[in-house]
């Protein structure tokens, strides 16, 4: 059942909303303009000093800082804007190093720009929207200020300017104008909003590059990471056959050459034992082979789901394993999405098998409105856990890297693990 949403504000409700931006964006724009002007006029002639670096970059980030504000405040408001980029961090972080970041910071630069348009947009807009609202409470209380002001032959009102004479028409004229404007006032300072909006979109447009070079960087290191996982995934899947099952099946064989070589001596007792040791070795072989296979995506996972799967995988698990997939039938993550969840899921319950202590395990799979993969694994375990530790688990963050996704670990000392991956849809 879908949470109910909230009530939309009531159009005067907005509008005084509206109002009160527009009218409180006046002193921050008087503010960014003043920087605006001290970034020339003190801080470029500065830069042959020392001084001027550290001078020009703080101005930078004031400046900066008013353009993130008025962004936020229009966040709050309800208008989706994106988030502008942040300087990259210097790795000796000294003012001096601080301040050459923020001078190569393209976002820095606009918003100098910015508060260049933003000052005469917001004066307009303040005069526009003290007016209208004075102009329109005005005109529908003119019946009771019109009576006094002063009456003469030069006197003339908008009623004369109709045609119309006669204080009963002056009233009605004013009274017209008055509720027009106030029926209109709602969409007038939404349009001034949008107006500032429009604005700080533009501004915005400096953080795009950055966040496609930060976005490329991102991508780059997650297949680098995918790529190094599977690797030392088919190292380890290499090493374990050679060392595990390969050596058992060169046992066996001796062990079955053995037995058939005392059967025609016509010693069948003797062949026994060797026989049984091959079936040992045979079923050891079996349980290495399930163990490895744990890398290797389950043909049920193509064939039948992702839920079949991590059904399938909490039937083998040791422990008690309460497991809850919630996800609609045409859920938008594809195989290599559905296997990075599945090895999610295998690798939590392998560590709370191993190193845990747990008495149960709670496994729940579900899809966010946004189209997000949720995957939820909690034990009661004595806690303790971090990717940093081993366990798979950094393996896990690489492979989900891989997808876009994301792994949090949630492990306590005495309070058991949650192991939370998030898959955005493709």
């Amino acid at each position: 059942m879908a949470a109910p949403t909230a009530p939309r504000p009531g159009r005067y409700a907005r509008a005084a909303h509206d109002t009160g931006f527009l009218l409180a964006q006046l002193p921050l724009a008087i503010a960014g303009f003043v920087l605006m002007v001290l970034v020339p006029s003190l801080g470029v002639p500065l830069l042959v000093l020392g001084i001027g670096v550290v001078v020009l970059g703080g101005l930078l980030t004031a400046v900066n800082g008013i353009g993130e504000l008025t962004r936020d405040r229009l966040r709050a408001h309800g208008h989706r804007l994106e988030q502008g980029t942040r300087p990259p961090r210097p790795e000796r972080r000294t003012v001096w190093r601080r301040s050459l970041a923020r001078m190569r910071h393209g976002q820095s630069w606009m918003d100098v720009f910015r508060a260049l348009l933003d000052f005469p947009l917001s004066i307009t807009t303040f005069v526009v929207t003290v007016t209208w609202w004075v102009a329109g409470a005005a005109g529908l209380l003119y019946w009771f200020w019109g009576r006094f002001l002063p009456v003469d032959e030069d006197s003339r009102g908008l009623a004369w300017l109709l045609g119309l004479d006669g204080l009963v028409p002056e009233w009605l004229v004013q009274l017209a104008a008055g509720a027009l404007l106030l029926l209109t006032a709602p969409w007038v300072v939404r349009a001034l909003v949008m107006a500032h909006v429009g604005l700080e979109r533009f501004a915005l447009l400096a953080s795009r590059p950055a966040r496609l070079r930060a976005r490329i960087d991102d991508l780059t290191a997650s297949r680098a990471a995918v790529v190094d996982a599977e690797s030392q995934a088919l190292r380890r899947i290499e090493r374990d056959l050679h060392d595990g099952p390969q050596q058992r099946l060169v046992r066996t064989t001796m062990d079955v050459q053995a037995a058939l070589r005392r059967l025609d001596a016509g010693d069948p007792e003797a062949a026994r034992e060797p026989l049984a040791s091959a079936l040992e070795q045979v079923q050891a072989g079996l349980g290495e082979l399930r163990t490895m296979s744990r890398g290797i995506a389950p043909p049920v996972l193509a064939n039948r789901g992702l839920a079949a799967a991590i059904t399938s995988l909490a039937g083998q698990s040791p422990l008690r394993v309460q497991v809850e997939v919630r996800l609609p039938e045409d859920h938008r993550h594809g195989f290599q999405q559905q296997t990075a969840a599945y090895f999610v899921v295998s690798e939590a319950l392998a560590n709370a098998a191993k190193h845990s202590d747990a008495t149960i395990v709670q496994v729940q799979v579900d899809e966010t409105a946004a189209g997000t993969l949720r995957v939820r694994v909690t034990d009661d375990g004595r806690g303790g856990a971090h990717p940093a530790k081993g366990h798979g688990l950094a393996g896990l963050a690489d492979r989900l890297g891989g997808v876009d996704g994301r792994l949090e670990v949630v492990s306590p000392e005495d309070g058991g693990t949650t192991v939370l991956a998030t898959i955005p849809a493709p």
